[in-house]
Order: C-alpha cells, then structure tokens, then sequence
C-alpha cells in the first residue's frame, strides 16, 4: 500500500494531533523566549538596555519600547533610567506612534528640565507634533499637506520655535530652523487655500482679508504673491478700487512674473469695470461658458 493512500485511523489520530500540538506549543514558546527573554524576573539593568539598544539598531521599535519600558519599570533610579526615558521618545515616534512621543517628551522635560540633552527632547516633540495629524498611508503617499489641517503644524512651530530660543547653540537648531520655514510656508499656502475656496462661496471680503493676513505676516513666503492677487481680485470684486490698485501696483513691482500678471496688467475677468462675460455666456443668457470663480495658486500657474 502506498504511503499517499494510507489513512489515519481514529486511534491513531489522538496521538498526531497531540504531537502536532505540543510542537505548536514548544514552537510558540521558544518564539515568546526569543522576544521576551529580556523581561525574565533575573534580567539585569544592563542586558535589559543592552537588549533595548539592540532593538533600536535594528528598527524593531515594538520590541524596543518594551524593553524601555521594562529597564525604567524595574530600575526607575538606575544608571540607565534617564537615557531610556530619553529614547522612549524616539521608539514611540518610529513606531508611529506621536502622540506617544509628545507624552514621553513631555514627561522627560517636566522630570528633568536640566539634563544636559533635554534640547533632544524638545526636538522630538516638534517632529512627532508635526507629523501628529498624519495618517500611516500618507506618510508614503505624495499630498499636499496644505490641503490638511494646518493646527498641528502651528503646534509643531511652535515647539522648534521654544528648542530654537533657548538652545540656540543645540545641534538640533539648525535643522529646527530649516523646519520653521518649512512650516511656516506651510502655513501661507493654506491661508490661500482658504482664501480661494471663500472665492468659490462668493466671501469676496472674507477672502481679500485672508490674502492681507498672507502678506502681513508671512513675508518671505512663497505665498505673498498670491496673497497680494487675492487681495486685488477680492477688492475689485467688492468696488474697493484703491485698495484693489495698491494690491496691483504691489504684485506687478514684486511679483511680474505671476500667473495673474499679463504685460504688466493684473489678468483678470473681474474687472474695475466689472464681470467680463464671454459672447458665448452673452449670448446663451449666461448659461454656458459662465465665468469661473477666482482662484490662485502660482504653484500651479493658477490665476
């Protein structure tokens, strides 16, 4: 009889499962040994950082957080315990997990204002802060992140902007700075944003007010020159003609190559003279070709 066609009797099946299932279990055991070794009751303070680092070298941040956790639990007042409460922090932000790492920043900067590295943690809280209201999938995925909610970028200038004044001479400084500007040109382009979609809602003096807080107080950014368009369009619209005219006279001296800029003239159907409608929307009674909302984003050469 050949083996393929051989049958296990019920008898015989009790004893199989049984083996299968030990073997299951002494597998599982092993594997729980290998990744909670480290946790046994004798471990001591340096395996368990050792064991710790380890985890971190090879970006196994679960397993690290663990260990961590473990090391501090056991050994709150040992040699070892500042430093893990210290690389917490950066465990739980490789783990995804931000909102962890501002709760584990927070805690080693109110436990130990002092410590000679506590510029680290500040500069831990700003990156997890600012990649807070991310999701996992749009970390790898291209969006334009001035389309989101723009509070926790707010919340994350605001961290770089504490670590930056009081450790101005921190290695982390000059990145925190380069971040800043990130952030803040961040923050301009998503005044605009909200700018154009007033313009979509006929908030024509909701909109120019947004375009007058780009240009007050986010100069330098790439986003003034739309914000001086939206000012000039959102005042030609409303009849304010000389602050419509300011606008222009600003936008064509500083900005002449933006989209909205034809030969030195604001280009623009929403004229001082009024909507300037098609002969097609003329003369279909303004049923097609109607005129398009404004919007702007020189990005994109939009105008």
């Amino acid at each position: 009889m050949s083996l393929i066609s051989k049958r296990v009797t019920p008898l015989r099946r009790w004893p199989l499962l049984a083996s299968l299932l030990s073997a299951l279990l002494f597998m599982g055991g092993c594997a729980n040994n290998d990744e909670e070794g480290e946790f046994s009751a004798d471990s001591g303070e340096q395996q368990i950082y050792e064991e710790a680092q380890r985890y971190l070298n090879a970006r196994n941040f679960d397993l690290s957080i663990r260990a961590l956790q473990a090391l501090e639990s056991r050994y709150p007042f040992g040699r070892y315990a500042e430093q893990a409460q210290l690389e917490l922090i950066y465990a739980h932000y490789g783990a995804y997990s931000p909102e962890a790492a501002i709760e584990a920043a927070d805690r080693f900067i109110r436990l130990h204002p002092q410590h000679p590295n506590v510029d680290y943690a500040y500069y831990m809280k700003g990156l997890s802060t600012a990649t807070a209201s991310q999701d996992f999938l749009a970390r790898f995925t291209p969006t334009d992140k001035t389309l989101r909610d723009t509070s926790f970028a707010k919340e994350a200038f605001a961290e770089f902007s504490q670590l930056v004044t009081r450790f101005p001479d921190s290695p982390y400084a000059a990145d925190a700075k380069s971040r800043m500007v990130y952030l803040r040109n961040l923050l301009a382009r998503n005044e605009i944003h909200v700018a154009n979609y007033y313009f979509r809602r006929g908030a024509y003096l909701a909109a120019a007010n947004r375009g007058r807080y780009v240009v007050e107080n986010f100069q330098r950014t790439p986003a003034v020159g739309d914000g001086l368009a939206v000012m000039a369009q959102g005042y030609l619209i409303l009849g304010m003609d000389d602050l419509a005219q300011n606008a222009i006279d600003t936008l064509v001296l500083n900005y002449p190559d933006h989209p909205a800029v034809t030969n030195g003239e604001f280009d623009t159907v929403y004229t001082q003279d009024g909507l300037q409608r098609s002969i097609i929307n003329k003369l279909s009674f303004g049923l097609f070709d109607p005129p398009k909302p404004p919007q702007f984003d020189s990005r994109r050469g939009i105008s």
